[in-house]
């Protein structure tokens, strides 16, 4: 087992149950990233092993950005152990945008960082709030890969491990779930 699944089970971050998706979908286990992010020195090493991925993929970064929620923490543990800044975007009015005096430098290359990645919608809706800034994406990171690719939209995904989750649309549930309460523990509406 790897070690970041290890770390995952040892903090209970690996649910099961019947769940709502960010995306709507319906699916029978959750990674709750925060659960292993709750504990500093499991979210320092998990930090740790993305940076030595990047590292090893030979990608230079000047800048770690985390989308508000699940990025911020892992964003700034992930920018400790590169030795650069982290910043974080945030939703207003529902728009991705980057506030609290935050700023990114032309030219500045940008790394983001979330804790799980699937379809990596609050991962693009960042790289649109970089791009206006006038900074270059050159990677997407995160603690969990669910999107079962290496990159996304010619971008590199590096993450610390892949886990596959089994998903479903809302009227092609399978029968063991629908006598299960659905809980939608992610923080996007939807």
């Amino acid at each position: 087992m790897d070690r970041t699944v290890e770390l995952l089970k040892k903090s209970d971050a690996l649910l099961e149950g019947h769940f709502i998706l960010s995306s709507g979908k319906h699916s029978d286990k959750y990674v709750q990233c925060a659960k292993l992010i709750q504990n500093p020195v499991y979210c320092q090493e998990v930090a740790e092993i993305i940076a030595g991925k990047i590292k090893e993929a030979g990608i230079n970064v000047d800048l770690c950005v985390g989308p508000a929620m699940g990025g911020i923490i892992i964003a700034y543990e992930l920018a400790r152990a590169l030795g650069v800044d982290a910043i974080f975007t945030e939703r207003e009015n529902n728009v991705m945008t980057l506030r609290r005096g935050f700023d990114i430098k032309k030219g500045q290359k940008v790394i983001i960082v979330e804790d799980v990645i699937t379809t990596g919608k609050s991962s693009f809706e960042t790289v649109d709030v970089i791009n206006k800034c006038g900074g270059e994406v050159v990677a997407l990171t995160s603690i969990v890969n669910r999107s079962n690719k290496d990159e996304i939209n010619g971008l590199a995904l590096i993450s610390a491990t892949k886990i596959e989750v089994n998903a479903w649309d809302p009227d092609n549930i399978p029968e063991n779930l629908k006598d299960i309460p659905a809980v939608k523990p992610g923080s996007r509406k939807f």
